[in-house]
C-alpha cells in the first residue's frame, strides 16, 4: 500500500502499465530519427553538417578580396532575398548556389534549396555580416564544424579589414 488519498489507500500500477510501449527501430520505446534516440545522437550524427565545398569557395573569394566589409547587424539587408535566390538559380545550376552555404540538410534532397543552409554572401561576394550570422547561429544550434568554419573566416575578413585600415592610415 501507498499514501492514502482522502482516506482510500492508493495502489502503484504494475510495473507493466507504466513502460512505453516500444517504437519501432528502437529497444527502449523513446523517440527516435532514422532509428538513433534522439536523446542520445552524437554531435557528429547530426543531419547538418559543413559543405566543404562552400568553406572553400568562401576561402578563395576573401583571398581574392571579393568581400564586403560592413557591420554584423547589416545581414538582414544584404541577405539575397527569395527572389534573387530563385535568379540565381534560373541562371546557375543547384551545385553553384549550394557554394553559398556553409551548412548542408541531409534532412533534404541535394537538389532542393532547403538542403542548404548558413548563408554567407549575396552570390557576388562574401558579407562578413553573413559570416557572422552563420558563425552566430552555428554555434546557438550547436553545429562546431560550421561554426569553426565560420570563425575562421570571419578571422580572414577581420584581417582583411586590419590590413585595410594600416594602408589608409599609411596613404
Amino acid at each position: 500500500m501507498v499514501p492514502t488519498r482522502v482516506g482510500r489507500p492508493v495502489r502503484a500500477p504494475p510495473a507493466a502499465a507504466t513502460e512505453r510501449p516500444a517504437c519501432p527501430g528502437t529497444s527502449d520505446g523513446g523517440p527516435t530519427q532514422r532509428g538513433q534516440d534522439l536523446f542520445t545522437r552524437k554531435p557528429d550524427e547530426m543531419a547538418v553538417t559543413l559543405n566543404q565545398r562552400a568553406y572553400d569557395h568562401a576561402r578563395s573569394l576573401i583571398q581574392d578580396r571579393q568581400v564586403v566589409l560592413d557591420e554584423r547587424d547589416a545581414w538582414s539587408e544584404h541577405r539575397p532575398s527569395a527572389r534573387e535566390e530563385n535568379r540565381f538559380l534560373e541562371e546557375h545550376d543547384i551545385r553553384a548556389y549550394g557554394r553559398w552555404y556553409l551548412g548542408v540538410d541531409d534532412e533534404h534532397g541535394e537538389d532542393t534549396k532547403s538542403h542548404y543552409k548558413f548563408p554567407y554572401g549575396d552570390f557576388e561576394k562574401v558579407h562578413r555580416c553573413g559570416v557572422l550570422s552563420a558563425e552566430a547561429r552555428a554555434g546557438q544550434q550547436k553545429y562546431l564544424d560550421i561554426e569553426k568554419a565560420a570563425a575562421h573566416l570571419h578571422g580572414m575578413l577581420d584581417g582583411l579589414a586590419a590590413a585595410d585600415g594600416d594602408a589608409s592610415a599609411d596613404g
